[in-house]
């Protein structure tokens, strides 16, 4: 049983793939976070090596615990705290990769944030893609497709995953996993249709504890002084050399929530995502013009490219700041 939900027409394409036996060697899973990438990569391997008919049956040993991550021939890699994938991790999947399937039909390797390989890592991996062993299948997932090499993606069958619409979200919130109708249109609205998402922040009370202190900090900059506005920079650019998912977490935050600025400064206020702050953003728009919020939207875009691209984190967060309006309190 697939567990990834709305991506019908890719499942079916790898059911096909897996009955017929015409499976690639490689394939790059690209889609926003949350989406459902990972979950789609576990289901995969467990179809390759479930002995059972119309698989994943979801409920043999191999399947269980190729959920459970304890399967001896499913290896995920995945970039935790780090900003790279090391050349280091890449050798050991090569290293493994060499040795036969030891119990299942396939070996499968999948590479989480397959986007931040260093640049020896992707090298390498490239070398293993150029003379692919047979009984292995390499699973690449990416958010920033453009950051993996040319070379890499060409040989890889490529897979996009697509966000759901919100009510779909909305939907299964309520129907599968008897989420309030009060709160399931807030989830479903930060989750930007990946339901993962949404999920996570049921089981994780966490996650909304920290979405909730970063936008009580980053709101209260438009009215900071410059040494509190640097203090961020500095707080944001150590984030983001230490932990550079998290930092881009926070901008994704941001931008949020001045797209939810111009929103209310166009008079569309149903379609933005804060609804929970309605009235904060509704008094932050009063401080500002429209010309002031797209300016530093566009801002904020480009900070966030220019982190992509490894640009000196410390200079693109000071260069932003200093840039952002400054207003007193009404």
């Amino acid at each position: 049983m697939w567990q990834v939900k709305g991506q019908d027409n890719i499942v079916r394409l790898l059911e096909r793939a897996v009955s017929t036996n015409s499976l690639a060697h490689a394939y790059v899973v690209v889609g926003p976070r949350h989406v459902g990438k990972t979950t789609l990569a576990l289901n995969f391997a467990q179809a390759l090596n479930c002995p059972n008919p119309d698989p994943p049956c979801g409920r043999c040993s191999s399947c269980r615990r190729i959920w459970a991550g304890k399967h001896p021939d499913v290896t995920l890699v995945a970039l935790d705290y780090g900003t790279e994938i090391s050349i280091e991790e890449v050798r050991e999947l090569q290293r493994l990769a060499s040795l036969p399937p030891y119990e299942g039909n396939y070996k499968v390797f999948i590479i989480d944030d397959a986007d931040y390989l260093s640049s020896e890592a992707a090298n390498s991996l490239l070398k293993i893609l150029e003379e692919p062993p047979s009984k292995i299948i390499w699973l690449l997932l990416a958010v920033e497709e453009g950051r993996l090499l040319a070379t890499i993606t060409s040989r890889c069958q490529r897979l996009e995953l697509k966000p759901l619409p919100l009510d779909q979200v909305e939907q299964v919130l309520v129907r599968d996993y008897a989420v309030e109708h009060t709160k399931a249109p807030l989830l479903a609205r930060l989750s930007h249709g990946c339901l993962g998402w949404a999920l996570s922040a049921l089981q994780e009370d966490d996650i909304l504890q920290q979405r909730h202190e970063r936008i009580t900090r980053f709101s209260s900059l438009l009215t900071a002084s410059l040494e509190q506005r640097l203090a961020y920079a500095a707080d944001l650019a150590g984030q983001f050399s230490q932990d550079r998912k998290s930092a881009i977490e926070t901008l994704g935050l941001w931008l949020e929530w001045w797209r939810d600025l111009l929103l209310i400064k166009a008079g569309c206020t149903a379609h933005i995502t804060n609804i929970d702050y309605e009235k904060a953003l509704e008094k932050q728009a009063k401080m500002l013009d429209l010309a002031e919020i797209k300016e530093f939207l566009s801002r904020l875009r480009l900070a966030t490219q220019q982190l992509s691209q490894n640009i000196n984190p410390r200079l693109a967060c000071e260069s932003l700041l200093l840039n952002l309006p400054r207003k007193t309190e009404l």
